[in-house]
């Protein structure tokens, strides 16, 4: 089921709070996103006063921060810093324990059902990218499927972007098309404040059928539509066409020192992204040796140790793991998951502390990439 083809109803903005007491009806936690401390972070809300209502964040390269914003919109703000990956695939978790006795006891999973409002296009895109990355190969995390299948998502289209989104570049937003359970508009325009609420899952449907509301006139899904393409519009970041191509050939560039010389490997980038999906794992054992661990937690392709082998690390230098971190994300994804690993969201410019903005260093390869004369297009 997707958008153009659900049946859409308009509600008022009370609306918003019902639906929020049918989905605690339905036994669901309702997480969405939350100020603290001057930013957004996703948590669990108890009403729509949990909501950063009239907000919007002023993002830069290296700085976000939340602001009043122009509207008394509840959606007028864009990303939480923290997407729903960790709800699929937690920071860290437990795998299984042992004892004396070498017998193996599996940590079961916790799948107690959330409903997650506010999900973003470019997020969407990014759960998709996450269930091929954990579902397509031979071995599939089960871990990963039972979390999913216990998610709601509950998308929001996009009016505004910060000034860090790019999604309409990468064909991933900021209008959710697909992967959603239900999709919101939020409409604010001749002193009416609605949404337009559309189902995209028949499990959504089952939801939609339980709202107060009146089937959505042409006018309104035209004004959603519209709002959606003028958020595309005025988005002023984009990827540069050609980037795949552009970074398998440019290996050896020297840009990549020029990046070295900015770049912390402090992992920011990586944290936030809603697509890495980088892990290690690790054992603990107790004090006495009755009992031990293995826990899996994220880790980063920028720490010294990722690219550790018998003898040393193979990416010793910060040039060589920032680009191993944008060509894989950019290039080579697209061999192993057929797409790109970038969804737009701009996390990684507004979180990185030097403001290092990956549109812009792929700009700067291609500015030279005539000029450059690199060899080694296939070369990993």
């Amino acid at each position: 089921m997707d958008q153009a083809a659900a049946k859409s109803i308009s509600m008022g903005a009370n609306g918003l709070e019902a639906l929020i007491s049918v989905l605690e009806a339905d036994g669901y936690d309702v997480w969405g996103a939350r100020e603290r401390d001057g930013a957004l972070v996703l948590g669990p809300i108890a009403s729509i006063d949990d909501l950063p209502r009239g907000r919007i964040e002023q993002a830069e390269g290296g700085s976000v921060r939340l602001v009043e914003g122009p509207r008394d919109a509840f959606f007028d703000h864009t990303l939480p810093m923290q997407s729903a990956k960790r709800l699929v695939y937690p920071a860290e978790e437990r795998l299984f324990v042992t004892g004396e006795d070498l017998l193996i006891e599996e940590t079961p999973v916790e799948t107690r059902p959330i409903a997650v409002i506010g999900v973003r296009p470019c997020d969407l895109a990014a759960m998709e990218t996450l269930t091929t990355v954990f579902e397509s190969g031979p071995f599939r995390d089960t871990r990963f499927r039972q979390r999913r299948e216990a998610l709601l998502l509950i998308a929001v289209n996009c009016m505004r972007p910060a000034s860090t989104c790019f999604c309409a570049s990468m064909n991933t937003g900021p209008r959710a098309e697909a992967g959603f359970d239900l999709a919101l508009d939020e409409l604010l325009e001749d002193g009416r404040h609605l949404f337009v609420v559309s189902a995209g899952s028949a499990r959504g449907q089952e939801i939609l059928d339980r709202l107060d509301g009146e089937a959505a006139s042409k006018e309104d899904l035209q004004a959603a539509r519209d709002g959606s393409r003028a958020c595309a519009e005025a988005q002023t970041r984009r990827m540069a066409e050609g980037a795949e191509q552009l970074l398998k050939r440019s290996y050896d560039h020297p840009h990549w020192a020029e990046v070295a010389e900015r770049c912390l490997s402090c992992t920011n980038c990586t944290m936030v992204c809603p697509t890495c999906f980088c892990g290690t794992v690790e054992d603990r054992s107790s004090l006495d040796g009755s009992e031990a661990e293995r826990w899996r937690r994220w880790d980063s392709c920028f720490t010294l140790d990722f690219s550790y082998l018998h003898g040393g690390s193979v990416r010793k230098e910060t040039a060589s793991r920032y680009r191993q971190w944008i060509t894989h994300k950019l290039a080579h994804w697209h061999d192993q998951f057929g797409s790109s690993g970038c969804v737009g969201c701009g996390r990684c410019i507004g979180w990185c502390p030097v403001g290092i903005d990956l549109t812009a260093e792929v700009a700067a390869l291609a500015a030279n990439d005539s000029s450059s004369g690199q060899q080694g297009e296939e070369r990993r």
